[in-house]
């Protein structure tokens, strides 16, 4: 009993020792993490922005945040830590070394009288005759009096002398970790064991894997659930079809928000009793958004309402967020609404990844609105009727005013003190002013990640291309690298040049963060067929000159192969941007743009 219960004190530390290992090397890391973490900062230094309270942080903010499941559990971890690393110290687990004579209470070397004497004192106080407490029998017949007898005895003195112990030598003790409860059991412990084991080692990771894999079975790689995927495939084909003649673009709007909102995440936040009055007075305030006749009202109402409810609450909270009515929403439709819109980015990814490519091709250009001013400070719809009065009706026009002359405007016909045309002027400057380069060429040039190698290597292959000198090479490579280190970035496409004829290619540029800051170039392209002789045959005089006189011209036999050779020219369209130069293409060439964007496509007209 007394070795089951000193292997059993080793049943904390084995537990300590589980825990400690990952909870370590966890903490560690987070901690680290956190250090290094830099401090978010301000990006926008309006007033509006400062006095709104985005920014800062409450001290219930700073401990919700803290307080995690994660950080919680971590927490936990450590006071239980603590609590086994204190009930260690305070139990006795050291294995004790059989001392007879500090167990007599004597230095080593007395004589035998001295021996005998200090036996007596103690068999006085812990002999079975003398005291009849069990604990003080134990210690009497395994300590004292073997003690005795090693110090006395001739064959115990030689086997202490030998083994360390006066029974001789002595078996090797192993402890076990494991509770006390499993040890006491005779004869029982091998199935709770065995159990524990199949537990443990098999079910538990078996459960955990099943649990797993049956969540992770909902969700696509970009962690957006199949039936998300599958509603906007099923709902995106009859809402590209307008019924409706589109005259300012609600009707589109609209049917993108009706098919954006039946994404199977939104599908699953719970619609509560107490939620109801809160939506009814949002959709007063937002009833002007959601494309209702007018003539039918009450009607479209009764129709709107008899949607699922969870579409319905989507809805409006998302109108809510766009209209920006989200002071009106209760707490708890502020937290779903919170939700939905840390997921809005990846749907709205994979909501664009659902239309047809043939269906993304601009066919005009769309009226974006109110929204471009209303990303300014202190900027409304009544702020930017005022400002079109004096014709500046476009977002465009606004930007590419002087300072000077856009205070002025702002000041004395919308009525900004000099505080708020001073925020407007903070928030345009934090705007991308985009400019694009394009340039055609037949010579493929190979892509880099890396923006200033890619930038050196394309304009160095595409001098060495043209015969230049290594003094241009430089020069132009350090041009080029300029340029990256500012700010430019260099985007190449590559396309296959079409048959003979004239086309029209738009270049866009589009900004992912602000609205109205996309950049639109138009170019004219002409391929001409290509001859035997190697000469154009150009169908105008009119049309554009060629600029790759001096290229090497490949002679090919038989008709056929000339016939499917075709080489390009191209204009650049001046009247949509200003400011870019154009130069010559040949077949099959590549489009490089270097621009300030994350995106440049091509279209055909």
């Amino acid at each position: 009993m007394a070795a089951s219960e000193e292997h059993s004190a080793l049943f904390p530390i084995f537990v300590l020792t589980i825990i400690a290992l990952p909870l370590v090397p966890y903490t560690i890391v987070n901690l680290y993490l956190t250090f290094r973490k830099k401090t978010k900062t301000i990006n926008c230094r309006c007033s509006a922005c400062f006095h709104s309270g985005k920014y800062r942080k409450s001290i219930f903010k700073r401990i919700s945040n803290f307080s995690t499941y994660s950080n919680l559990t971590v927490v936990l971890l450590w006071v239980v830590v603590a609590l086994l690393a204190l009930y260690i110290k305070h139990i006795n687990t050291e294995v004790q070394v059989f001392e007879p004579f500090s167990i007599l209470g004597l230095e080593p070397g007395v004589s035998d009288s001295e021996i005998k004497k200090a036996y007596r004192r103690l068999s006085i106080l812990y002999h079975p005759d003398k005291n009849p407490d069990p604990e003080a029998h134990k210690y009497f017949v395994d300590y004292i009096s073997k003690a005795y007898q090693a110090l006395t005895d001739p064959v115990s003195r030689e086997n202490f002398e030998k083994y360390g112990h006066p029974d001789g030598r002595q078996g090797l003790q192993m402890g076990i970790a494991l509770p006390q409860f499993l040890l006491n059991i005779d004869g029982a412990s091998g199935g709770i064991l065995l159990l524990g084991i199949v537990g443990v080692c098999i079910i538990l990771p078996l459960t955990i894997a099943v649990i797993y894999l049956s969540r992770s079975s909902k969700y696509t790689g970009n962690y957006v659930m199949h039936h998300t995927m599958y509603a906007y495939y099923h709902f995106m084909k009859p809402s590209l079809a307008p019924s409706v003649p589109v005259t300012n673009g609600l009707s589109w709007y609209s049917k993108v928000m009706e098919v954006f909102i039946r994404a199977a995440e939104y599908m699953e936040i719970p619609v509560r009793r107490t939620d109801e009055e809160s939506l009814q007075k949002l959709f007063v305030l937002v009833r002007s958004e959601l494309n209702l006749d007018l003539r039918n009202i009450r009607q479209e109402q009764a129709k709107f309402w008899k949607q699922h409810p969870a579409l319905v609450k989507s809805e409006l909270l998302m109108q809510a967020h766009l209209t920006r009515e989200t002071t009106a929403l209760s707490p708890s439709l502020q937290r779903d609404l919170k939700k939905m819109l840390t997921l809005a980015p990846r749907l709205l990814e994979e909501l664009m990844k659902a239309v047809p490519l043939s269906a993304r091709k601009a066919t005009g250009g769309s009226n974006e609105g109110y929204g471009p001013f209303l990303q300014l400070p202190h900027f409304s719809e009544s702020i930017v009727k005022k400002i079109a009065r004096k014709k500046v009706r476009s977002f465009q026009e606004l930007r590419e005013m002087k300072p000077q002359e856009r205070a002025e405007l702002l000041t004395q016909v919308a009525g900004f003190t000099a505080n708020e045309s001073q925020d407007v002027e903070m928030v345009l400057e934090m705007m991308p002013s985009i400019s694009i380069d394009i340039t055609c060429e037949r010579r493929l040039i190979s892509w880099t990640a890396t923006a200033i190698i890619a930038a050196s290597k394309a304009i160095e292959e595409l001098k060495e291309g043209a015969g230049a000198s290594a003094k241009e090479i430089n020069a132009s490579v350090k041009e080029a690298i300029d340029r990256v280190k500012a700010g430019s970035r260099l985007v190449m496409g590559k396309f296959q040049a079409p048959s003979e004829g004239n086309y029209n290619l738009i270049s866009y540029c589009l900004c992912d963060s602000w609205i109205g800051c996309d950049a639109k170039s138009n170019i004219r392209l002409k391929v001409l067929k290509r001859s035997r002789a190697g000469t154009r045959n150009i169908a105008a005089a009119d049309e554009v000159p060629s600029l790759e006189d001096g290229a090497e011209e490949e002679d090919e036999e038989g008709e056929d192969e000339y016939d499917d050779d075709y080489e390009s020219e191209y204009s650049e369209d001046d009247e949509d941007v200003k400011g870019k130069d154009a130069k010559a293409a040949v077949a099959n060439g590549s489009a490089h743009a270097g621009n300030h964007s994350a995106s440049d496509e091509s279209d055909e007209n």
